[in-house]
């Protein structure tokens, strides 16, 4: 079986691109008010 082209650990991404991770720097928070002014149902991970 060949492997799949993304692959990754959650933990990983929760780290990196999940909420609570978002909102400990200025600019991650920048990005949670651009989603939310968008209309986003998901604003992170």
């Amino acid at each position: 079986m060949t492997k799949r082209t993304l692959g990754g650990t959650v933990r990983k991404q929760k780290r990196t691109s999940g909420f609570r991770a978002r909102m400990r720097t200025a600019t991650g928070r920048r990005v949670i008010k651009a989603r939310r002014r968008k209309g986003r149902a998901r604003l992170s991970v």
